[in-house]
């Protein structure tokens, strides 16, 4: 299978892997934002595809949800989600796999280490920040809540999401053992 084939089998695998994270129950919230496994598929999506591949593989999510399918996490779907509280963060999927993409390509690679500590950077900038941030502009658009309300209410995904940031790492670390021509962050194999 040529690079280009193998990329492009490569988005809608990942759009599946969001999906298999999204049977993983979620954990409800006051805030109106559950704590749900996806954002480690934002991580992994924008390491291992690229900003390219895994903002594709998002956006291909995302209309799959939009189209009805139960995807997220708790068997939700539809256009609804997009007007409720947790929009932004949804919306931020796409943005935070792209980022943490262009993140990853930045960092170097060289060794299995430096790889995984660069996946590491890469999903706090992108998968972390990025996906805060849309969340927050979400909850003072969509839950009327002040910026300042609605920055204390995210301080409690940072813990969870720290440890997905460790996962990431963990996991592009041991592609990277495994497959050392693997085009991290969509690089071009070597």
């Amino acid at each position: 299978m040529n690079t280009s084939t193998r990329s492009l089998a490569l988005v809608p695998l990942f759009a599946a892997l969001l999906a298999v994270f999204g049977l993983v129950p979620k954990i409800d919230l006051p805030l109106g934002v559950p704590i749900t496994l996806q954002t480690l598929g934002v991580m992994l999506a924008g390491c291992l595809l690229g900003p390219k591949r895994g903002m594709q593989a998002l956006l291909l999510f995302l209309a799959a949800v939009a189209l009805g399918l139960p995807l997220l996490s708790g068997g939700r779907g539809g256009l609804g989600v997009f007007f409720a509280p947790s929009s932004g963060y949804l919306l931020g999927w796409p943005l935070g796999a792209l980022v943490t993409g262009l993140v990853m390509v930045a960092l170097p690679s060289a060794t299995p280490l430096r790889t995984g500590v660069s996946a590491f950077f890469a999903s706090l900038i992108g998968g972390f920040l990025m996906v805060h941030l849309c969340g927050v502009v979400g909850l003072v658009n969509m839950a009327n809540l002040s910026w300042s309300q609605a920055i204390v209410g995210t301080l409690v995904f940072v813990p969870g999401d720290l440890l997905k940031c460790v996962v990431c790492a963990t996991v592009v670390h041991t592609v990277a053992r495994g497959l050392p021509d693997w085009p991290f962050g969509g690089r071009t194999a070597p």
